[in-house]
């Protein structure tokens, strides 16, 4: 028999799209687009200040620095996936979100739970944040 060898897409990456029409409107995004990826109720459609009956809320306290916007909404979700991993976390919606030009501080509403630990980490591959006609466009990459 000869050797045969292919490729095959494997995908391991999320790209995430995200449009929103202020700074701040990106970073709740981002967090709603995580809620819905981290659902352990995979039938509830999350959206950011939708209620998930059963469980009792709780908030965590979320912060993040870095050099550059992108590189920031990198942070502000990394942070938030480990969260997730360490102690269950279930983002569901921004409190006073406080945005700075180098970094992000919030009070986040969610509950605990098992998420799955789909996402392995927030990539720098095609990470942009840029205004974009009247709001914002960023895209991140999840390695998965």
């Amino acid at each position: 028999m000869l050797a045969v060898f292919r490729w095959v897409d494997n995908t391991a990456e999320l790209e995430l799209e995200i449009e929103a029409s202020t700074k701040e409107g990106v970073f709740a995004d981002a967090l709603a687009a995580l809620a819905e990826l981290l659902a352990t109720e995979p039938e509830v459609q999350l959206r950011a200040g939708h209620e998930r009956e059963g469980r009792p809320s709780v908030t965590r306290r979320v912060s993040a620095e870095a050099e550059d916007r992108p590189a920031l909404l990198a942070a502000w979700m990394e942070e938030l996936v480990f969260l997730a991993e360490t102690q269950g976390f279930e983002p569901l919606a921004v409190q006073a979100l406080e945005l700075g030009p180098r970094s992000a501080k919030a009070t986040v509403t969610g509950r605990l739970g098992r998420p799955p630990p789909l996402v392995k980490a927030v990539t720098y591959h095609r990470l942009s944040f840029a205004p974009a006609g009247d709001g914002y466009r960023a895209t991140v990459v999840l390695d998965v």
